[in-house]
């Protein structure tokens, strides 16, 4: 065989032949396997970012719920707030009602008992005038007793009332 520049064509095509079962070798133990565990780890990453993306979605709904709940919440207590404004005015009210209510009768009251106060001393009064005026009267009448008893006394020691009249 006459093959130009010393070519071996049986030794090329059994290279070739081993080269080919190399990388059937290599594909069947380290190609493919390493694709398995390269694809099994990016599904497993893309399963966890789904994941992921699914709970932050939930997430924000759940946000959304509660930023609703809590308006709602603040509306309620506004409203509260204002209902127990209201009721503590008319509460507020009632009780200056009923002070006012109170303050009249113990005005009225103290009027009262001062009126009857006011009778009672002028009725004592009176009678402290009267008894006045009767003891006035009896030691006016004594002193003109005493002194008529005196002329009377004089009279009799001098034998008349002429001599009485005379001094």
């Amino acid at each position: 065989m006459n093959i130009p520049l010393n070519i071996d064509w049986q030794q090329i095509l059994l290279h070739l032949f081993n080269f080919s079962i190399l990388l059937a070798g290599l594909y069947l133990l380290l190609y493919k396997p390493v694709k398995d565990f390269m694809d099994k780890r990016t599904a497993y990453y893309k399963q966890l970012d789904d994941e992921t993306k699914e709970k932050l979605e939930k997430a924000k709904n759940l946000e959304e719920l509660y930023q609703k709940q809590i308006e709602q919440a603040d509306d309620e207590i506004s409203q509260l707030k204002a209902k127990a404004a209201l009721e503590a005015e008319q509460s507020a009210d009632e009780q200056l009602k009923s002070a006012k209510k109170q303050a009249e009768k113990m005005l009225a009251d103290a009027q009262d008992g001062a009126r009857k106060e006011r009778e009672k001393i002028l009725v004592q009064t009176q009678q402290d005038i009267a008894k006045l005026a009767a003891v006035a009267t009896q030691k006016l009448v004594m002193e003109s007793m005493d002194d008529v008893y005196d002329q009377f006394l004089r009279a009799a020691e001098g034998g008349g009332v002429n001599e009485s009249h005379r001094q």
